[in-house]
């Protein structure tokens, strides 16, 4: 059991145990409360009122209500009390502050009473039941609406907003549809920021609230954003249909097919977008017709049925190209890629030409269009995502590239330099990175290599300048998150003032209904137990959460950060490599090591950005890299690389980049010098099923007597690179509980050096 199960598991039972305590006290008194209880009465109502000092407006606590020796309570801590009556009731309010007032009662309105210099004057609140001002509503509303108005500009605002209605709700008592509004209008806000818990969280106070098909559909998609397709699917199952209009029984069976074929259960998708369809149609709701039809395309796709999906594409370019120039832009741009992945490449160039030509007459603040439609278009498409951009730079990389996949390296290279200069006009450092890189491989494969080489010194410089962008991205998501943070403690906040107020409201009704003159204190004593017990075990609950979440938040930047460091500093280190062989050899040995080079450069990029890859992947890496230091030093050692036959490698997941340090360490700090031909060892064995070690072991001068040899600025170097290493995993062992063991050992006499990593199944 580990602590979390058991923090959550003695809260439970502390709980539970005094709760069943308390229930056995309670039911006796309850039942002395019947037994006491002369009479019950006809048309009994809730009287509610407030017992309020006039001069400051403050609440009087503990004021006495009684009527007829039959009912009794006392005002909370804000002077709010509620107590059973019927018309014609006497109630009696008395106080160590003010006379006795004895009231009749003549309506169902609430009362306010005021006290000043001893005296109670009471006032009915006509109306009571409709209770809020028409001036209280418009100033609810208008929050809402600044709310949605600031929704794509600035989260922590439009969160204001919503914290301001909430607060106008919590002082007037709105009623539970009004706040439940508040609270879907958050869980929007979040879920356009991709803050999908928060979203969740907010859609399910808001449909328990007040329970309405909008804020069901709402819930249903920020699971499946969050990638809970199960929970998606069980709340739009629990929406009755009969209270949806037709637009929503289109979205709920589009978004059910949505949650199927993420699940990849085809047929349940089909059938729910056929059912979609249909109403569609039949309704003519022409955007649903398009959408459908396209995702109907996308099943038969997903299944390899390519004649089919290919029918009812068309059926969506048609019915998108007659809707409008941007519903055509974004279904001939997904058709294309349908077709590319198809390799019917001449088919894709045309209609992306086409495409192109559309962008172009676009009025320029669309010319970069993206795609939108999380309202429009089921759950597939996000709103707020850079992926789902259709620009001209982007477009012309995409041509440039279905030519260079038929070879047509002559016809790419025009498209890829369009690509280029307008991605840097709109600074698109990606699209720039990616086309540079394609540009470069083009000229590479005309035999053009000394252009090709320039280009590619372009694209690491790209490459660098990308990881800058992104280190300050995450400091900007790290500021984000803490302003929205700040933005919910409030709002919690808020939640818990209603919750308190409601519930000592409720408690307060309980002992009046419950409470004989000799119970009073034993059960005041009850509920205030459980009351307070059960803020300690939310608080608790709450703390404890934002304190794991905030870890793991710390631990992903910090991982994040250390991998950014890593790779510039290994692409600084192998073009010194690339520069010192080229300088030293021929060119056609040259172009061959730049060749092996660039396929070590595309794998150490593609995995940069993930804290786990298949450790055969790794080993392949390692492979090249080790084949190049080889190739470099080959006077210096010889190698092997020796992974045991019934180590199943794909199963195994290791953190990227780790080995690679260990073996340049034992090549340019061991081996390199070395006096006569060494031997670096690479070895993966089983040691149980689910634990292999890997060692990388050399016979060079140790680590002792490499220290001796080194400058200031290489042990600077080492320490960093090392350093960085030791962080990554102590990080990830913490996350992933101790799944990467490492220890170094030192050969006596100087005769090298031995890593051993352990490394676990997940």
């Amino acid at each position: 059991m580990n602590k979390n199960t058991t923090f959550t598991y003695k809260i439970t039972v502390v709980f539970l145990m005094l709760f069943g305590l308390a229930y056995g006290q309670f039911n006796d008194a309850g039942n002395t409360n019947k037994k006491n209880k002369p009479f019950e009465r006809e048309n009994m109502f809730t009287l509610r009122g407030v017992v309020k000092m006039k001069d400051s407006w403050e609440g009087v606590k503990d004021a006495d209500l009684s009527i007829a020796n039959t009912e009794f309570t006392k005002t909370n801590s804000l002077g709010e009390f509620k107590i059973q009556a019927a018309l014609g009731d006497e109630v009696e309010i008395t106080h160590p502050s003010f006379e006795k007032v004895v009231y009749k009662v003549t309506s169902e309105e609430k009362l306010t009473i005021y006290i000043e210099k001893g005296v109670a004057v009471v006032k009915e609140d006509k109306k009571y039941k409709q209770a809020v001002t028409g001036e209280v509503m418009d100033e609810f509303n208008s929050n809402l609406y600044k709310a949605n108005s600031s929704l794509k500009k600035d989260a922590a605002t439009s969160i204001d907003y919503v914290s301001k209605a909430l607060e106008i709700s919590l002082e007037n008592e709105l009623s539970k549809s009004n706040v439940s509004r508040a609270y879907e209008k958050l869980g929007e806000i979040y879920l356009y920021w991709n803050q999908y818990d928060l979203a969740i969280s907010n859609f399910r106070l808001s449909k328990n609230l007040f329970s309405t098909p909008t804020n069901q559909l709402q819930l249903a998609k920020a699971y499946y954003l969050n990638g809970e397709y199960n929970l998606s699917i069980q709340t739009l199952k629990n929406i009755k249909k009969s209270k949806l209009s037709n637009y929503q029984k289109v979205q709920y069976y589009e978004a059910l097919g949505d949650a199927y074929i993420a699940l990849k259960q085809e047929p349940s998708a089909e059938n729910n977008y056929r059912k979609g369809l249909t109403i569609a149609e039949k309704h003519l709701i022409t955007p649903k017709i398009t959408d459908l039809n396209s995702k109907i395309g996308d099943v038969f796709a997903q299944e390899g049925k390519y004649a089919e999906a290919d029918d009812y594409y068309n059926n969506s370019l048609q019915l998108a190209e007659s809707e409008n120039i941007q519903r055509s832009i974004q279904e001939s741009d997904k058709v294309a890629d349908f077709l590319s992945q198809n390799n019917r490449f001449d088919e894709e160039i045309e209609l992306r030409k086409r495409n192109l030509e559309q962008v172009k007459e676009l009025p320029k603040p669309d010319s970069v269009f993206t795609i939108s439609g999380l309202g429009n278009s089921g759950f597939l498409i996000n709103d707020n995502s850079v992926s789902n951009t259709i620009s001209p730079q982007k477009l012309n990389y995409k041509i440039g590239d279905a030519y260079f996949k038929q070879s047509k390296f002559k016809e790419a290279i025009p498209y890829l330099e369009k690509s280029i200069k307008e991605a840097n006009k709109r600074e698109d450092l990606i699209v720039e990175k990616d086309a540079t890189k394609k540009l470069s491989k083009a000229y590479d494969e005309q035999l053009d290599f000394v252009t090709a080489y320039e280009i590619y010194k372009n694209y690491v410089a790209l490459v660098e300048k990308l990881y800058i962008k992104k280190e300050q991205e995450i400091v900007q998501a790290s500021r984000f998150n803490q302003r929205i943070t700040k933005s919910q403690n409030r709002i919690t906040s808020l939640e818990k003032d209603r919750e308190l107020s409601e519930g000592k409201l409720n408690l307060a009704m309980k002992d009046s209904q419950l409470a004989l003159e000799s119970n009073k204190t034993q059960k005041t004593i009850i509920y205030s137990l459980l009351f307070g017990l059960f803020l300690i075990s939310l608080l608790a609950y709450y703390m404890y959460r934002n304190v794991k979440q905030q870890k793991l938040n710390n631990n992903l930047l910090a991982l994040k950060q250390l991998r950014s460091q890593m790779n510039p500093h290994f692409i600084f280190n192998a073009l010194n490599s690339v520069n010192s062989f080229i300088a030293t050899n021929d060119e056609r040995t040259a172009n061959r090591y730049l060749s092996e080079f660039s396929q070590l450069m595309r794998s150490v990029l593609e995995n940069s950005e993930q804290d786990f890859i298949p450790l055969s992947k790794e080993i392949e890496l390692l492979e090249i890299y080790t084949k190049l230091e080889h190739f470099r030093f080959q006077d210096k050692f010889d190698y092997e690389i020796h992974v045991d036959e019934d180590i199943e490698v794909a199963d195994f997941q290791i953190p990227p980049m780790l080995l690679q340090p260990y073996v340049e360490n034992a090549v340019w700090h061991g081996l390199r010098y070395k006096e006569e031909k060494g031997s670096l060892m690479i070895h993966v064995k089983q040691v149980t099923s689910s634990v292999i070690q890997i060692s990388i072991e050399d016979n060079g001068i140790g680590r002792e007597k490499s220290k001796e040899l080194k400058t200031q600025h290489q042990k600077k170097q080492q320490s960093k690179g090392m350093g960085n290493i030791k962080k990554r995993v102590a990080i990830l062992n913490e996350m992933y509980d101790d799944k990467v063991d490492v220890a170094i050992v030192d050969k006596p006499n100087h005769t090298g050096t031995k890593v051993i990593l352990t490394l676990k199944k997940d």
